[in-house]
């Protein structure tokens, strides 16, 4: 308490340091708001975005390269099919099958004369690895591709299938090279029919596996291929062959296509798979094709784009407090110099350096503090001036209440005449009298107040057109109209208002009348519009519509060389300085139809008494 109180003798304002730390921060907010915000909401939609491309892109090339595979395999499977179909059909190899050998030689005779022979396609198409027939015939001997079945080959599923059906259809098959390697392949095989024959010959064609190899292999993508419910026949992994697909595969489905997640080497892959139906077979090849960099090719890209966000974000973040540091000690500078001016010290002890707006400041500081150095010299005189307009402020005070006595002389001579006039019989000298007195003790009660009721200032207009009949007699009549719901007792209004308005209507706007003249005060509220109306109308003369322009021109804006319109634009001024520019006086004339001046007053003054 203590210290306050020394503070307040002093004069003296402690220097606060809050709005430092306040700069700092609104320059953190904006950061935030302009930098920090926009940029993590564009980098979220733009990475997200980014991976939804990326991931569409790869899952098009993914299908594409799986495209590619089947139509290598629908391309080499259905060469397979026309050979064996050439084959099949073959007469002379049909007649050897079919034929009776005594001997080896006779049969290697027939086999040999044979066109085209099965090395013929094996020579010619590289597709083909193999061509063997199998034939149950007792003298076909093992010579090239002619091969008699045993009790073994009999017994192989691949062969009682082939002898009962007459459809071609594909099939995995294993074999064993000469070093005990083991080897799959796919194989096509068919029953050759014999024709008035009680043997059986089955024709198999293997597709080459180093043929599929080059056709298929590619550097990014893996590929699987199966036939029916069978193990995997070709795999660009040599350890897959064999083994299941990689994925499940309805094969109740007529065409299962997979397109997603899958394992390949114990990581998570993308994995594509379709189905090939093969040229006149029942059978179906399963082809998996499989993207094993899908993940790593797409996090590197989005990693890259994490970085360039977190790079803008950071860096302007780092220019920022810096700047901030920079600016808020310039200005921590510039406010305890100010403080010190304030604490009217002006010997300034630091500098604000720079060229920018706080170097301005400062150095308008400066001037200014020059400024009020020789400005202090004459506050002296300025307080001596004021103690001077202080004792003249006193001094009219004194008159203003000394001449408060005067109308109360003025009101008691009024009546003494009234009274002097009513006893010599002048009635009409006593009536006007006794309004000249009313409207008199109106205009001097008013002139001092703000506000008076709407009712005092028609009963003060009443009086004033009472006076003026005496003036004119039968020139002129007047009447007042309000409308029902307007409580004039209740309604406010600026004193001495109407006055004007009502003498320039009978003085100007029934100049030229004799007899007959007729001046209304319509006090109107129309619906929704917030205001209240007051219309002051006669039936004199009017004007025409250039004298009208003239006259609303002058209500407007002051002409002071013309003194008859002053009370009209006393009056709009009146009006516009007390409620607003949007209330005010309007003009309405016709020629020979009269005049009508409306003002328009706020409906909120309503209810105030």
């Amino acid at each position: 308490m203590d210290v306050n109180v020394s503070q307040a003798q002093t004069g003296r304002v402690p220097l606060r340091f809050q709005w430092k730390s306040s700069i700092r921060r609104q320059l953190y907010i904006v950061y935030m708001l302009a930098v920090f915000l926009p940029m993590l909401l564009i980098g979220i939609f733009l990475v997200s975005n980014t991976y939804k491309l990326l991931a569409r892109y790869q899952r098009d090339l993914l299908e594409s390269d799986n495209l590619r595979v089947r139509t290598v395999l629908f391309e080499i499977t259905t060469q397979a099919y026309n050979i064996s179909e050439e084959l099949s059909f073959n007469e002379e190899v049909v007649s050897v099958l079919k034929g009776r050998f005594p001997s080896e030689e006779i049969f290697v005779e027939a086999v040999n004369s044979c066109l085209p022979t099965a090395d013929s396609y094996v020579n010619h198409y590289t597709e083909i690895e193999r061509i063997d027939i199998y034939c149950d015939n007792p003298d076909i001997y093992e010579y090239k591709q002619y091969h008699g079945v045993d009790e073994v080959t009999a017994e192989t599923d691949w062969y009682q299938k082939a002898v009962s059906q007459a459809s071609v259809f594909w099939k995995e098959k294993e074999t064993v090279d000469e070093y005990g390697n083991r080897y799959w392949g796919l194989c096509l095989i068919r029953r050759i029919p014999l024709v008035n024959s009680d043997y059986n010959a089955v024709l198999v064609i293997r597709i080459s596996d180093n043929y599929l190899k080059m056709r298929i292999d590619s550097a990014e993508y893996r590929s699987t291929a199966s036939v029916d419910e069978g193990v995997v026949f070709y795999a660009s992994d040599r350890a897959n062959y064999g083994k299941p697909q990689l994925i499940d595969i309805d094969y109740d489905e007529n065409y299962f296509q997979y397109i997603g997640k899958g394992k390949f080497q114990n990581s998570t892959c993308y994995v594509c798979v379709s189905t090939l139906s093969l040229y006149h077979s029942d059978s179906r090849i399963y082809i998996c094709t499989v993207n094993d960099k899908y993940y790593e090719n797409i996090q590197g890209i989005i990693g890259i784009c994490l970085i360039i966000i977190l790079l803008a974000i950071l860096v302007p973040g780092i220019l920022i407090g810096f700047f901030s540091k920079h600016l808020a000690g310039r200005m921590s500078a510039l406010r305890r110099v100010m403080h010190q001016a304030s604490n009217e010290d002006y010997d300034f002890q630091e500098n604000v350096c720079g060229d920018d707006e706080l170097s301005e400041v400062f150095s308008d500081l400066q001037v200014m503090v020059q400024r009020i150095k020789e400005k202090d010299a004459l506050m002296y005189k300025a307080i001596l001036n004021e103690q001077i307009l202080a004792n003249e402020q006193q001094k009219m005070e004194f008159k203003m209440l000394a001449s408060q006595i005067n109308p109360h002389f003025l009101y008691n001579t009024l009546e003494s005449i009234r009274m002097k006039a009513y006893t010599a019989g002048d009635r009409e000298a006593a009536t006007a009298i006794k309004l000249l007195g009313k409207s008199m003790r109106y205009v001097l009660e008013n002139s001092g107040t703000a506000f008076t009721s709407l009712q005092n200032e028609l009963n003060h207009i009443e009086i004033y057109m009472k006076i003026q009949k005496l003036r004119f007699g039968e020139k002129f009549d007047y009447a007042f109209a309000v409308d029902d719901g307007i409580d004039v007792c209740k309604c406010i209004t600026l004193p001495l208002l109407l006055q004007p308005v009502v003498e320039n209507a009978i003085l100007h706007g029934l100049e030229e009348k004799e007899t007959g003249g007729l001046v209304i005060v319509r006090i109107a509220r129309p619906a929704d519009s917030g205001k209240i109306c007051i219309t002051v109308s006669d039936n004199g003369c009017g004007m025409n519509l250039e004298t009208l322009d003239r006259l609303r021109a002058d209500i407007v804006a002051k002409n002071p060389g013309k003194r008859e319109r002053i009370g009209l634009y006393n009056i709009n001024q009146r009006v516009k300085l007390c409620y607003g520019d949007e209330y005010g006086m309007t003009i309405d004339s016709e020629r020979d139809r009269g005049t009508a001046i409306t003002l328009f007053l706020p409906e909120k003054v309503y209810h105030k008494l």
